[in-house]
């Protein structure tokens, strides 16, 4: 019988997605398998809600990140949304083992956490992380040793690093609701709870 070592240490597929300027951080867990993907970038499942959260939010239509063929979300207009929102994305995860064969976080063997306060050096004025559901919560809650923050809520913390008084040295952390289709909240609902988030960041 195979032991959890025997099994196969997958990398992260991407890597960060950072736009100019960017102030805002999401970061989910683990991308699923390929065979699952609709794209070749973050939240690539069809099924999944985040692209249609962003696209109700932001254009007003949740199919509107989606290529015409209704099957396939357009990943240069993704990209630009994100860009003009400032928004960058990476998982919590950088390498993982999948312990029952699937997507579901709770069979993913976390290797190699994200090493966050690099990658945050790459973005000066990020000053929010804001986590899509309750492993990645969890994850970033043992990075910055802080407790994970009730749905919808935030906690802060401070940057190593980044100059003590200024603007950007207190990090917010947002724990939002998992964006897959697994967790029992309708696209609306769930998009009720990032505009709010959006609303605060001042984009919405």
């Amino acid at each position: 019988m195979d032991t959890k070592e025997d099994l196969e240490i997958e990398s992260h597929p991407w890597p960060p997605f950072i736009p100019k300027g960017a102030k805002v951080l999401i970061m989910g867990t683990f991308p699923p398998q390929t065979k699952r993907w609709s794209m070749d970038f973050y939240y690539p499942n069809r099924t999944n809600d985040f692209w249609k959260i962003c696209g109700l939010l932001f254009c007003g239509d949740k199919d509107a990140l989606l290529k015409e063929d209704g099957k396939t979300y357009d990943v240069d207009k993704i990209r630009g949304l994100m860009t003009e929102k400032h928004i960058a994305l990476n998982d919590t995860v950088r390498k993982a083992r999948r312990l029952k064969g699937n997507a579901s976080d709770k069979f993913l063997d976390v290797v190699e956490p994200v090493p966050l306060f690099d990658l945050l050096a790459e973005m000066p004025e990020c000053h929010t992380v804001v986590t899509t559901g309750e492993k990645a919560a969890g994850i970033i809650a043992e990075l910055t040793k802080t407790e994970i923050p009730k749905m919808g809520e935030m906690i802060k913390a401070s940057i190593p690093g980044r100059k003590a008084g200024g603007d950007n040295e207190t990090l917010e952390i947002w724990r939002m609701p998992s964006t897959s289709r697994a967790y029992p909240l309708s696209v609306e609902r769930k998009a009720e709870y990032y505009a709010r988030l959006f609303s605060h960041l001042n984009i919405l």
